[in-house]
């Protein structure tokens, strides 16, 4: 059925004995021109003096609801804020690690700065500005504040609140840049110095960052039953998470990627050595969410694990990163001198008791990650395959352990600089006479005599090109 406007201040069909349309009781009052009858397309009305545009309206409708393309800009009049919290929050099924950081980011920069536009009204213009804005805001996280913008777009549009998403379709805008930082490796020197100051109980999770890449959450995760001794392989099954909220909890490694990492007697004696010193924690911890589960998939997917942790704090609790970070990573590091106590705090405690507690300067680059920078510069600086490290370091492929740490290894570019400096080498011969054409000089190595004498013959040649009956060319070589 084809649509049709209908005019609703006058009568369809002419008055018989006048011949004219008859005023209707709606005559002056309210929207005159009312396009409906497209299949899947809600009414729309227009004002007096408007009937062109309702035509155009009702022309495009048309269209694009033949082709499916379709979509009506009254579903875009919801505000962006409105269209997270009510229809796209609640449909996302994040665990708690990506939930949280997601849920601070939009809701500290995507919702005050873009919130109370329309979802029609964000264009090019409006993405200029959020991003000029958020720049001003923040440095390192803009690229990923950036990306959960256009997820919910790209979202809005499959909805077909809009026509399609503008962070894909604006050319003139482009999304912040990722930044880019070569990762650091600390020296065997600087490792020692950090551990010597580490308390005798967790500096096994140095170890294990520095000799086994493992992540803090790993290290914090890994059971003494992880460790196959005999094989001298520690198996990284898990990591020890915690969410916003404080509640602890066991899950995959990043990117669901376990992982065998083969490790030296003396990590495994080191291991040893702890395990006797401070016996394993057994925690059981609830898997993937420490949320009450509503169903019961989400009951069998949660069930609880236990785990006999290396890796526990002199209360018997597993270790909360936070407080580690602050009173034993950091303490450790200005120790040993990495970074600098900036100033001190005063603290409340419990029964109002008060204490200075020492401000440290930002020392993100020397967090417990440098340990697993450490470790891939050692393997790679060794000659280690990155193919092989990859798959230790639990990247998904080849490519992100080269992005990230190709800088290590000590023989990238020596083979094209060793090869480059034959060409320019003393004693190097051109093989090109003086006469030829302009093309740049190629050098090889000094030959033999016999060698040196054709290359000397060669240049005393006259070559004469005469062209064939079927259009080829006949080369005769006239020596002189």
């Amino acid at each position: 059925m084809a649509g049709y406007i209908e005019d609703r201040w006058l009568n369809k069909r002419p008055n018989k004995e006048t011949g004219e349309r008859e005023k209707t009781k709606y005559y002056g009052q309210g929207l005159r021109y009312k396009v409906a009858g497209i299949p899947g397309v809600k009414a729309k009305s227009f004002p007096d003096g408007k009937l062109a545009q309702a035509k155009a309206w009702k022309a495009k409708a048309e269209h694009e609801t033949s082709v499916g393309e379709f979509i009506d800009p009254r579903r875009g009049d919801m505000l962006l804020k409105e269209y997270i919290e009510e229809h796209w929050w609640p449909g996302r099924t994040d665990e708690p690690s990506t939930r949280d950081p997601m849920r601070s980011r939009i809701w500290g920069h995507v919702i005050p700065l873009l919130g109370n536009k329309r979802l029609r009204e964000i264009d090019a213009s409006a993405l200029r500005t959020f991003k000029a804005e958020l720049l001003s805001r923040v440095e390192g996280s803009a690229h990923v504040i950036w990306v959960h913008l256009n997820t919910i777009l790209e979202a809005a549009a499959d909805d077909q609140r809009i026509a399609r998403n503008p962070c894909r379709s604006s050319r003139s805008v482009q999304a912040p840049r990722k930044p880019k930082s070569k990762a650091e490796a600390w020296t065997k020197a600087t490792a020692l110095a950090v551990r010597e100051h580490i308390q005798p109980r967790y500096r096994l999770a140095l170890d294990l960052g520095v000799g086994a890449g493992l992540r803090q959450g790993e290290a914090f995760g890994l059971g003494l039953e992880d460790i196959d001794f005999e094989a001298g392989v520690i198996h990284v099954n898990r990591q020890l998470r915690w969410t916003a909220a404080g509640q602890p909890y066991f899950r995959l490694p990043k990117g669901d990627k376990v992982r065998e990492v083969p490790v030296p007697p003396g990590i495994l004696g080191r291991i040893r050595e702890a395990a006797a010193a401070f016996p394993p924690l057994s925690c059981e911890l609830p898997w993937r969410n420490p949320e009450e589960p509503e169903t019961e998939l989400e009951a069998r997917q949660r069930r609880p694990i236990t785990v006999n942790l290396l890796l526990s704090t002199s209360q018997g609790k597993r270790i909360y990163y936070r407080t580690w970070n602050d009173l034993t990573w950091k303490r450790a590091l200005a120790k040993a001198g990495v970074i600098k106590i900036v100033g001190m705090k005063e603290q409340k405690e419990c029964q109002g008791r008060r204490r200075t507690k020492p401000l440290y300067e930002l020392a993100r680059k020397d967090m417990f990650h440098v340990c697993r920078h450490t470790f891939a510069s050692v393997q790679l600086e060794a000659g280690e395959s990155p193919v092989t490290l990859s798959r230790w370091l639990g990247h998904a492929s080849p490519n992100i352990t080269m992005e990230h740490y190709a800088h290590f290894m000590p023989e990238a570019g020596a083979r094209g600089l060793q090869a480059m400096s034959g060409w320019f080498a003393e004693g190097s011969r051109t093989i090109l006479p003086e006469n030829s054409l302009r093309l740049p000089k190629l050098m090889i190595p000094a030959q033999s005599a016999q060698v040196s004498g054709m290359i000397d013959s060669a240049s005393l040649m006259k070559v004469k090109y005469k062209e064939t009956a079927r259009g080829g060319l006949a080369v005769n070589v006239i020596e002189c």
